[in-house]
């Protein structure tokens, strides 16, 4: 294992599989299971989940719905996915607590940073919703924030792509995968690896990002122990192309 603890960033498209919205139930399961798998390699796993799958808060601002409350109604969203990702990994058999930047407290615990490092030393799998508490703040930020606040050893970045390339593969048959990135030239080629805080914000605490396809089973453990497709970005002095 080259990271002990470890904070998972997953969007909430990736729990509707091939549904227009909402929670497929394999795809839950199917992520229940990824990270059972790290947990039980003796990780200690966070994780922050979009809700995107139900409502994005900078979408829904564009038809008229004032910014701010459609930022609430996203944060509302990820704690659906929150609860609905809690009981998956319980029904497997692993610990879990939920923490909310928002309270709601007949479903989920307040966020608090050191109840959160205790509950991940004790083995529990947490999963932190609600974002920041604030609107205007990405969940990619949410994300950073908590793995800096628990001192996480690295940020996966979750998504569909087995990392971060050259240009965009479906519209460039010659882009090439980043093997490891430094942040400088993910800036100065504008690679979006995530929202430009979230970004800053991994940069200014020299926390490695891993950009992976966790759609692929067993793909998540491989990232973790340093093998299967993916880009690692971090304080590199030299960036290296697959």
């Amino acid at each position: 294992m080259n990271y002990k603890r470890i904070l998972l960033k997953m969007s909430g498209e990736s729990l509707k599989g091939d549904q227009h919205s909402g929670i497929a139930p394999e795809s839950l399961l199917h992520y229940a299971s990824e990270i059972k798998a790290l947990l039980d390699s003796g990780a200690e796993v966070a994780v922050v989940v979009g809700g995107g799958n139900f409502v994005r808060g900078a979408e829904l601002s564009q038809t008229g719905v004032e910014r701010a409350t459609a930022d609430y109604m996203g944060m509302l969203g990820t704690v659906i996915n929150a609860l609905a990702l809690q009981d998956a990994m319980e029904r497997m058999g692993c610990y879990t607590r939920v923490q909310s930047a928002i309270k709601v407290e007949q479903v989920a615990e307040p966020y608090i940073r050191r109840r959160a490092v205790r509950h991940l030393e004790k083995g529990r799998v947490v999963i932190f919703a609600a974002g920041t508490g604030n609107p205007y703040f990405s969940t990619d930020t949410a994300a950073a924030l908590r793995a800096c606040e628990i001192g996480a050893d690295v940020f996966i970045k979750g998504t569909r792509v087995d990392g971060v390339y050259t240009a965009d593969p479906e519209k460039d048959p010659s882009a090439r995968r980043y093997l490891q990135l430094n942040y400088q030239e993910a800036i100065e080629r504008n690679l979006n690896v995530l929202d430009g805080p979230a970004f800053v914000m991994c940069r200014d605490n020299k926390l490695p990002i891993i950009v992976c396809d966790i759609t692929i089973p067993g793909r998540l453990m491989d990232v973790v122990r340093g093998t299967g497709a993916h880009t690692v970005v971090s304080d590199f002095k030299n960036s290296v192309l697959d």
